[in-house]
C-alpha cells in the first residue's frame, strides 16, 4: 500500500471515529429529552390541579421538541438512512443512552405503584438544573448545529428549573406531610444524579465540569425549602452504555407500541 493510500485510510478512519463519537453524544442528549418527555406526559389529566396539568404538559412538549431536533441531527450524523422516528421507536432499551434518572417511575419504591407528585418535582429539579447548565455551555460549542439547538433549549430549561424550584419550595416549606414526602422523594432520586456528571471526553462539554455549579443551584433550593441535601453514597450508573432499570422497558413498551404495530403507517 502506498504512503498516500495509508494517509487516506487513516484520515477516513479518523473521520469515521469523530462521526461515531458525535453521534453517541447527540444521541445521549436526545434520549434524555425523549424519555423525560414521555415520563412527564404521564401526568396529563392526573396532575393535582388543572394549571399544573397544563404546565407539565408544556414542559413535556418542550422536551419532546428538543428530542426531535437532537434525534434528527443524530440520524444525519450516523448517515445510515435512519430517521428520528426510527431512533425513537425502533430501538430496544439496550440501545437507548439516556441517564437512568429520567426513566425512573413517578412513584416511590416504598409507596407502592401510585404516582407521587413529589417524586416528579424532585426529578424535575435535579434534571432541569443539569440541562440548563449543560445547554448554556453547549450554546457556545464548536458544533454550530448543536449550539443552535442548545440556544433554544436554554430558554425552555430556564422555565423548567423555575417551575421545579417553585414547587420544591411550596412542598418543602408547606405542611408537615408535603415536607415529608418531598424529602423522601429527594432522598430517593439523589443517587441517580451522580450519573449526570460522569466524565466523558467524547462530549462537547465534559459533564464532570458541571457538577459544582449544579450543586450550588440545587443545594440553594433545598436549603430554602427547609430540605436536607442527601449524602453521597450509592451511585447507580450504566444508562449511557445501555444499562437501565426495568422501568425503561415498560416505558418504551407503551411509547413504541403503536409504531411497532403499524410500521410505516402515515396519516
Amino acid at each position: 500500500m502506498s504512503e498516500r493510500s495509508e494517509r487516506t485510510d487513516r484520515h477516513s478512519s479518523e473521520r469515521s471515529g469523530v462521526r461515531s463519537t458525535r453521534f453517541e453524544h447527540v444521541l445521549q442528549l436526545g434520549d434524555d429529552a425523549l424519555v423525560a418527555a414521555q415520563r412527564l406526559s404521564e401526568w396529563v389529566s392526573r396532575a393535582p390541579e388543572l394549571e399544573e396539568d397544563m404546565a407539565l404538559a408544556n414542559i413535556a412538549l418542550d422536551e419532546l421538541g428538543q428530542a426531535r431536533l437532537l434525534l434528527s441531527y443524530a440520524a444525519e450524523i450516523e448517515g445510515a438512512g435512519r430517521t428520528e422516528d426510527d431512533l425513537a421507536y425502533l430501538r430496544t432499551d439496550r440501545e437507548f443512552r439516556n441517564c437512568q434518572l429520567v426513566e425512573l417511575p413517578d412513584s416511590r419504591s416504598a409507596g407502592g405503584g401510585a404516582p407521587d407528585f413529589a417524586v416528579t418535582i424532585a426529578k424535575l429539579l435535579c434534571f432541569s438544573a443539569y440541562q440548563h447548565l449543560l445547554y448554556q455551555r453547549l450554546s457556545d460549542c464548536g458544533d454550530e448545529r448543536l449550539a443552535a439547538i442548545a440556544r433554544k433549549a436554554v430558554k425552555e430549561t430556564a422555565y423548567h428549573l423555575d417551575h421545579a424550584t417553585l414547587w420544591t419550595l411550596r412542598l418543602g416549606d408547606g405542611t408537615e406531610e408535603s415536607h415529608r414526602r418531598v424529602q423522601a422523594a429527594v432522598d430517593e432520586v439523589w443517587p441517580y444524579t451522580h450519573e449526570l456528571f460522569e466524565a466523558d471526553d467524547r462530549a462537547e462539554v465534559d459533564p464532570a465540569s458541571l457538577r459544582d455549579a449544579w450543586l450550588s443551584t440545587v443545594e440553594k433550593v433545598l436549603a430554602e425549602a427547609t430540605l436536607t441535601r442527601p449524602g453521597d453514597g450509592w451511585a447507580p450508573t450504566g444508562g449511557r452504555s445501555g444499562i437501565h432499570t426495568e422501568a425503561l422497558s415498560y416505558l418504551l413498551g407503551e411509547m413504541q407500541s403503536l409504531h411497532r404495530a403499524h410500521p410505516g403507517a402515515t396519516w
